[in-house]
């Protein structure tokens, strides 16, 4: 007899106490269908799970519970939009349970839309379809730019409907996470004044995240110096391929420094630092600009959190902290100029360089210009010594451009590798396609409608961003009639 593959999980956050999660299995769906099943990240992960196998899609419905799930949802709190909510948690996600794959890494495998918990705060526990695909496209394709972020192992259709301003149909999202631990699930235990489940939180989150500092005189610190360094690299990331996230809330915020909850978020096409694109953001608090000002508010809020565990002195262990939040603007402007530099080919770090980032975004906001396009056609003038078509005519005005360009050029001489080393690394770091708004909308309704051949296609696409394509319907940024000016969260 053929022995049964299972996920092999090996759960710890389960180990935790009670306060921590509630046990709940999926709530099932009435016809789960597989519309997309990640193989790759299957490998990775080493699930051993069969695309063909007929249960497959009941499985990753939660209709079909695999051996060694010990299925729960998490508990946490959260600032929302700078309001703060004493409890949040898993409202329509379930965690089935971790795995550890070949390189001894544990990932969390999450359910999303699996049906109402008690932290569901009278929503349906459900998601629609479109946020599912969505996810799935996004995440998957901010993976092959380089950027930390949760997984997409599959995406279901559940022959169920869901009530939001209409009727949609209801998807069910598999979620690989290397944990769901985010700022609110510290900010939880926080509110509660309970400091012995914030202290077993901290000293289990060490241990799966930062094992490195076991042990260590101000360990505490050195965890809040940690996840504050990974947040800062991840937000200049984004920035440096222009994502705007979209709600930027403390309970979107992981320990991790994962990129995690993709609603209402969205790729700039035209360059404008104040650009918008979540519909519930009606007063720009997580605009592009704003990224990396709300990434330390959400720090400081994290920070707080820890106060009570640093030292016994309120004031003593305060003065700590606010030693590594200074820390924030200096680290935040060195990784925001190293990722830009890049950019335009430069490593050299000093004030002319640092000048020409600012002078080419504003140059672009100027003229309205695409922001792939112009770093990725950038690199194309090293090919040849006079201006590049494709670049020169992104732009209404030329005058400033071709000035920028000449300081651009007498900045290359000074870099210590040749051209065509600097065009190389300028293509490995300028995508040549991002998973624009407008293809993401129309490969959502297409999806739904039971159309495959673009999904297919798009991931293809984005599985290899840097590479270029000859398909032009990913490359070029949308027509006034395309434009997407508003996204939503599928809640």
């Amino acid at each position: 007899m053929k022995k049964k593959k299972d996920f092999n999980f090996k759960n710890s956050y389960t180990e935790l106490p009670k306060e921590f999660y509630q046990r709940i299995k999926p709530v099932g769906v009435k016809d789960p269908k597989l519309i997309k099943f990640n193989s790759e990240l299957n490998n990775f992960l080493n699930l051993n799970l069969n695309e063909n196998d007929a249960n497959l899609g009941r499985i990753l419905s939660g209709n079909i519970l695999p051996p060694g799930s010990d299925p729960i949802a998490l508990a946490y709190a959260g600032h929302q939009f700078g309001h703060f909510v004493p409890q949040l948690g898993d409202g329509r996600a379930v965690l089935l349970g971790e795995v550890v794959n070949n390189d001894s890494q544990r990932f969390d495998i999450q359910l999303k839309g699996s049906g109402e918990t008690k932290f569901s705060r009278d929503g349906d526990g459900r998601s629609p379809l479109g946020p599912v695909i969505r996810e799935y496209i996004m995440s998957e394709a901010m993976f092959s730019l380089n950027v930390p972020t949760t997984r997409s192992l599959a995406m279901l259709e559940t022959g169920e409907f869901v009530q939001r301003e209409k009727l949609l149909p209801g998807g069910i999202l598999t979620r690989v996470a290397s944990s769901h631990i985010r700022f609110g699930t510290f900010e939880y235990f926080s509110y509660k004044k309970d400091l012995k489940s914030l202290r077993i939180l901290t000293e289990y989150s060490i241990k799966r995240h930062f094992s490195e500092i076991i042990g260590k005189e101000d360990m505490i610190l050195e965890f809040l110096n940690k996840v504050q360094e990974l947040s800062i690299k991840l937000v200049c990331k984004w920035m440096s391929i222009g994502f705007i996230h979209g709600v930027m809330n403390t309970d979107n915020s992981t320990i991790s420094g994962e990129t995690i909850d993709y609603g209402p978020c969205a790729f700039m096409d035209f360059f404008d630092p104040n650009k918008v694109f979540s519909f519930i953001d009606q007063g720009g608090r997580y605009s592009y600009i704003n990224q990396g000002k709300i990434m330390f508010w959400n720090i400081s809020k994290f920070a707080e959190t820890l106060v009570p565990l640093i030292d016994s002195d309120k004031k003593k262990a305060t003065k700590k902290v606010l030693n590594i939040l200074e820390k924030y603007p200096d680290y935040f402007q060195e990784n925001w100029n190293e990722n830009m530099k890049r950019k335009i080919g430069l490593k050299v770090n000093n004030n002319i360089n640092c000048k020409l980032i600012t002078d080419f975004l504003e140059i672009l906001y100027l003229n309205n210009v695409d922001f792939t396009l112009a770093f990725r056609n950038l690199s194309y003038l090293l090919d040849k010594d006079s201006f590049n078509d494709k670049f020169l005519t992104l732009f209404k005005e030329k005058r400033k451009i071709r000035d920028w360009v000449r300081v651009w050029e007498s900045r290359l001489i000074k870099e210590k590798d040749n051209k065509m080393k600097i065009l190389s690394d300028m293509k490995q770091i300028n995508p040549f396609v991002i998973p624009r708004n407008h293809i993401v909308e129309e490969t959502i309704n297409k999806t739904m409608n039971k159309d495959y051949d673009l999904l297919d296609e798009f991931l293809k696409v984005m599985k290899n961003p840097f590479s270029e394509t000859d398909k032009e319907k990913f490359i070029n940024p949308p027509k006034i009639n395309e434009q997407v000016q508003n996204t939503f969260c599928g809640t």
